[in-house]
């Protein structure tokens, strides 16, 4: 057990180092910057109250980054290793490929992770600035639920790798997941306005896709509306973590028939 632990921690070390070193990432934490700061900082026609609604823009830009970098984390992670044939040196150490895949995994999610939180820093620096509380509940229970959706979609990467072509799945989990986002809470309300086989199905799709809009605390954040109950809270953590572990599952089985 130890020696397992030992190199999943090895290989974690190992992944966060190699994405970092990638230079997309960092022009990613420079456009945030650019962008994040001044419209967070902005006061139109000299209304203070209207800030609140440039906040919300500039979290729904941090929702956007962050789906950009997981997915891009994700749906690379293993086509690299096997075009480079890096996979075979791996799985020579000898490590396992559940093992290869969690201790991968977990690397993406950290590097994940810390854009996230160079993210939220931004924004909780702006908000300091303009003599607002950022420090609150709301904003640790709003990071930790992005932080989630970010594993989430990373796992759904890995995921969708091993299904599709790399471009093929990036570019369906890119439509699903602003789609879940935006309009996921509407479908219910959807299938009641139909009948037939296509209710059947707008139901099927409802209960399967992965609802990332349990994640979303953009509007009680900026507009001061206070944190969730701890049960809420609780149950969409686990809701996060179960769909992660489901989809993790499904990769390492993908992996396992994979022929290397």
């Amino acid at each position: 057990m130890k020696g397992s632990m030992r190199r999943i921690g090895a290989l974690v070390k190992l992944s966060l180092l190699e994405l970092w070193r990638r230079n997309d990432m960092f022009a990613l934490l420079v456009l945030s910057l650019v962008l994040l700061v001044p419209l967070s900082l902005a006061r139109p026609f000299g209304a203070s109250g209207a800030t609140r609604y440039f906040d919300e823009v500039a979290l729904l830009l941090v929702w956007g980054y962050s789906l950009f970098i997981a997915l891009g984390i994700g749906g690379r992670l293993f086509t690299s290793e096997f075009a480079n044939r890096t996979v075979y040196p791996l799985l020579a150490k000898p490590i396992s490929r559940g093992e290869l895949l969690v201790g991968k995994f977990l690397g993406a999610v950290a590097a994940s992770w810390s854009a996230l939180a160079f993210f939220y820093a931004l924004w909780a620096g702006s908000s300091l600035l303009r003599g607002g509380e950022c420090l609150t509940v709301c904003f640790f229970q709003a990071f930790i639920l992005h932080a989630l959706f970010a594993a989430l979609a990373v796992a759904a990467a890995v995921a969708g790798s091993f299904l599709l072509t790399p471009s093929a799945s990036t570019t369906l989990l890119a439509i699903l997941f602003p789609a879940m986002f935006f309009f996921g809470r509407h479908l219910p309300d959807y299938a009641e306005n139909v009948s037939g086989v296509l209710r059947g199905l707008v139901n099927a799709f409802y209960w399967v896709a992965p609802h990332v809009e349990f994640f979303d605390m953009r509007q009680r954040l900026v507009h001061g509306w206070g944190g969730v109950e701890v049960g809420v809270f609780l149950a969409v953590v686990g809701y996060g973590v179960v769909y992660s572990a489901v989809l993790l599952f499904l990769a390492h089985f993908l992996f396992k028939r994979k022929r290397l």
